[in-house]
């Protein structure tokens, strides 16, 4: 008979998988477009692929101070990609900058997920309150993953388009 521990693990263990799963697809996909083919929009009048992949670096840095593994590596993507829609006229860092970035910031996610102990998992994380959590308590740190690897998902969907 499983213990709830084990089946706390195996719950992480399916949920971190599928982050990474989603990960890799967008790195896959990523190294498979062009500069060019990222510079255009995905459906006529909807944002480029410059844009989406900029938001996704910007959303995945966004999650270390939210999962309380330290602060944003770069907190300037947030008002370019996040608080601003793709044809705000702001300059955006260029294909490159975007890849190093989301290099960097998928290596500090990793070694912190591969560290963070399973009980961490089901903590409030950084942007409930004490209170909040105590009536609310599926706003957890695990969930952020789970939402933010649909999230992922979802603008995958919208780049295979560029191919």
């Amino acid at each position: 008979m499983e213990t709830t521990t084990t089946r706390q693990e195996l719950f992480i263990k399916m949920v971190i998988d599928e982050w990474n799963k989603q990960n890799n697809n967008f790195n896959k996909l990523l190294s498979s477009l062009a500069d060019g083919q990222l510079s255009k929009e995905i459906a006529p009048g909807k944002n480029t692929g410059i844009y989406l992949v900029g938001h996704l670096v910007a959303i995945s840095d966004a999650m270390l101070p939210l999962l309380g593994f330290g602060e944003k590596l770069f907190p300037q993507l947030e008002n370019v990609f996040i608080k601003n829609p793709d044809k705000s006229g702001l300059e955006k860092p260029s294909v490159a900058e975007l890849k190093e970035y989301l290099q960097a910031v998928n290596t500090k996610l990793s070694d912190h997920i591969q560290s963070t102990a399973p009980g961490e998992w089901f903590k409030r994380h950084m942007a409930v309150t004490e209170e909040d959590f105590a009536k609310e308590p599926h706003r957890n740190k695990l969930n952020i993953i789970i939402n933010r690897s649909n999230h992922m998902s979802y603008h995958l969907g919208q780049l295979i388009l560029l191919k």
